[in-house]
């Protein structure tokens, strides 16, 4: 048995790059990790199955790192159970948190030898190939408040200089990424919105701000969900309305109805941007 976490993504930008090749496919934009994510625990067993909290789980996503590790590897299955305080669907970049957890904790098991950054890419490209995420798999192997403003390597962003601090946020429901990946309209949609953010954000870096850098960031992200279309459930653009009208500063996770402010809210719950990667667990 092997254990492994990978802590939940927020992503507050992105810019699909696309590409023929999973592995040269990918995102750019700013995102964030936080306290919560996934813990991953797998065991050989005579098939493989996927739990999540206990429920079995269709989890292609999973089952594709699954598949790739024990390739040639002799056992007949393997027995993933994820656990997670956060849902699915919602925005924390849950299938690219399971998807390294289990890379790491398969490597582990198999002793497979594969370094941290190879473990990184077969959960990258299992995203990909699935259309669950272009981009999380990136911050949740670096941790902590990221950066991407050049195409080229998927793993490749840069860390903004911003401290742990409290996060407060509130889910509504789902939205599929694979539906928003698959529309060609939205998409570029998505990235005219994701090239005028890209531009600011440059802009911050450049400056080397520290005071008050994160909550640019957040006004940069809730312009990005109005010029890209994303904003548009009733709930999250009433509830980001009340935080501003209350001197805070929000954003809606993206991708899921739900909304993120460093200034505490009504119903909200409370998490932390955290620096920590993705680890093996004892």
């Amino acid at each position: 048995m092997a254990r492994a976490y990978a802590p939940g993504n927020i992503s507050c930008v992105f810019k699909v790059i696309p590409h023929t090749d999973p592995a040269r496919m990918h995102s750019l934009g700013m995102g964030f990790t936080v306290t919560e994510g996934v813990e991953a625990t797998v065991s050989e067993d005579h098939e493989t199955e996927v739990l999540f909290n206990g429920a079995r789980i269709n989890f292609p996503t999973v089952r594709a790192v699954v598949n790739r590790l024990t390739q040639n590897s002799g056992i007949a299955g393997v027995k993933v159970d994820l656990t997670s305080p956060l849902p699915l669907g919602c925005g924390f970049g849950l299938s690219g948190a399971a998807s390294l957890a289990v890379a790491y904790a398969l490597n582990e098991l198999l002793s497979a030898d594969k370094d941290n950054e190879a473990l990184a890419m077969i959960a990258h490209i299992a995203e990909v190939e699935n259309r669950t995420g272009l981009g999380d798999v990136c911050s949740q192997y670096h941790g902590g408040c990221l950066v991407k403003l050049k195409e080229g390597s998927p793993l490749t962003a840069d860390r903004l200089p911003i401290v742990e601090q409290p996060i407060y946020y509130r889910y509504f429901g789902p939205i599929q990424t694979s539906e928003v990946l698959g529309n060609r309209e939205q998409t570029m949609r998505i990235n005219r919105a994701a090239d005028v953010a890209l531009n600011t954000l440059q802009a911050l870096t450049d400056a080397k701000l520290s005071d008050d850098l994160f909550n640019a960031c957040c006004a940069v992200s809730k312009q990005f969900s109005v010029e890209s279309g994303l904003l548009s459930d009733a709930r999250v653009i009433d509830t980001i309305a009340h935080i501003e009208a209350d001197g805070g500063v929000a954003s809606m996770i993206m991708l899921g109805n739900g909304v993120f402010s460093t200034h505490p809210f009504e119903d909200a719950v409370e998490t932390k941007l955290v620096q920590n990667p993705a680890r093996l667990m004892s």
